[in-house]
């Protein structure tokens, strides 16, 4: 047990706890959150419709990433820099919100929480960096899993946790007002965290065209560049697909009340989901991150034949719990040992880069494949064929990391290969 908690304790690993926090607490401020709002307030349903478009920018943040790779502002350092400036302005705008009423002033809201979401799309594309500049080769795993956990409290805090607190103390406008100030005591965290040791970790492209050219050079000159592309998109596929429409088939396909699936669906799933990671970052340090993402990969793909069971027993409480909490658990693992996989892959000169890519490759088949697929699919076969098909969806991703187990078994020793011209 204790050989499992000591790499949490490491000084570069244990900051990233609240720091992921800071990068999940925006998310929701912007999505259900203000939604929740917009509905108290009666704003009329095609107007709350349009807010979901506000968070656009966490998709398309790899087209800004070369910039912060490229700038260094003129305090904290090139990671610790940009975190810190998202991070006051994030305080600044979420304030902003609190002093507006979506009943009156909606359009202006909504112009507030896209910047936020863009603000929030930069610090995360900073974070993601700094996680992999300052992590040791051995405590990728750790970190990974620890940020993970911060990430998903960040989300809890300004979801259910600031919904409740607008509802109960201090109102919709006090509660933003006081989210906001904990952005700007996130900026204080930010300073007081260690800089990156790693080599050239603080060295920026030269000119701005080496930042949005080079990063791409570099990995695609790597020897099985579209491998790893490959398995970037298809590890965590099948996952997606029994993700897709886990809640609706939860109500209408296992005929369980809003109520019920809200409580066991949301609240366990999340607290699964976090376990799973810290589990997982404990196990990679002794496993490997080759080994680690096969084990792993295998218990996602079985897990999704838990829906199956649950399809072929409506109705049965205990078991829904139990194939919710196991997925998601099994869901933890593998996040925990991708992420590490992603930080593996990034050169440690163009991290913002090269993350901001690999991790909205990774977002490809869970929005333009899964999300599409899944309904006809349903409607074709039936739900627990369905998740059966899910697991053979799996199958392929774990064939290309097997084809690739050297390459993989040597990112546990090695960094990414410096880059060959340009920087």
């Amino acid at each position: 047990m204790i050989n499992l908690i000591r790499p949490y304790l490491s000084p570069r690993v244990y900051p990233l706890l609240l720091l992921g926090l800071a990068s999940g607490l925006p998310l929701a401020l912007t999505g259900g959150t203000l939604q929740a709002w917009a509905t108290v307030e009666n704003v009329p349903l095609t107007e709350i419709g349009f807010l979901t478009l506000v968070g656009a920018a966490y998709t398309f943040k790899f087209l800004w990433a070369p910039f912060i790779d490229r700038y260094v502002p003129p305090f904290l350092g090139r990671r610790r820099g940009w975190m810190a400036l998202s991070q006051i302005l994030l305080g600044l705008t979420i304030c902003g919100m609190g002093l507006l009423d979506p009943s009156r002033s909606l359009f202006w809201l909504a112009a507030l929480a896209t910047l936020v979401a863009f603000l929030s799309a930069t610090q995360d594309i900073a974070f993601d960096a700094y996680s992999a500049d300052v992590l040791h080769h051995e405590e990728r795993a750790a970190g990974a899993a620890i940020r993970t956990l911060g990430y998903r409290i960040g989300m809890v805090v300004s979801g259910g946790l600031a919904i409740w607190l607008a509802a109960v103390w201090m109102g919709w406008s006090g509660m933003y007002i006081f989210m906001g100030l904990l952005m700007f005591g996130a900026a204080v965290l930010t300073w007081l965290a260690p800089e990156p040791e790693a080599a050239g970790a603080n060295v920026a492209p030269r000119t701005l065209y080496d930042a949005f050219t080079v990063p791409f050079q570099e990995f695609f000159s790597r020897k099985g560049a579209i491998s790893i592309l490959a398995l970037i998109v298809l590890y965590k596929l099948g996952d997606a697909f029994a993700g897709a429409l886990s809640t609706t088939f939860l109500i209408r396909g296992a005929g369980f009340s809003p109520e019920v699936v809200g409580s066991v669906n949301k609240i366990l799933a999340v607290v699964a989901t976090i376990v799973g990671a810290l589990i997982g970052g404990g196990i990679m340090g002794k496993l490997g991150l080759y080994r680690s993402l096969m084990l792993f990969g295998l218990l996602q793909a079985l897990s999704n034949l838990m829906y199956t069971v649950i399809a072929l027993n409506p109705q049965n409480l205990p078991l829904m719990a139990l194939g919710v909490g196991f997925e998601n658990l099994c869901g933890g693992l593998g996040t925990a040992a991708f992420v590490a996989l992603l930080m593996a892959l990034c050169h440690v000169q163009f991290t913002a880069s090269q993350f901001a890519l690999l991790s909205a490759l990774s977002a490809v088949g869970r929005v333009f494949v899964a999300g599409p697929l899944t309904p006809p699919i349903v409607e074709a076969y039936g739900w627990p064929a369905f998740f059966v098909f899910t697991f053979f969806i799996a199958l392929p991703g774990l064939l290309v990391l097997w084809l690739m187990r050297s390459g993989i078994k040597a990112l546990e020793k090695d960094p990414a290969p410096a880059p060959e011209s340009g920087a």
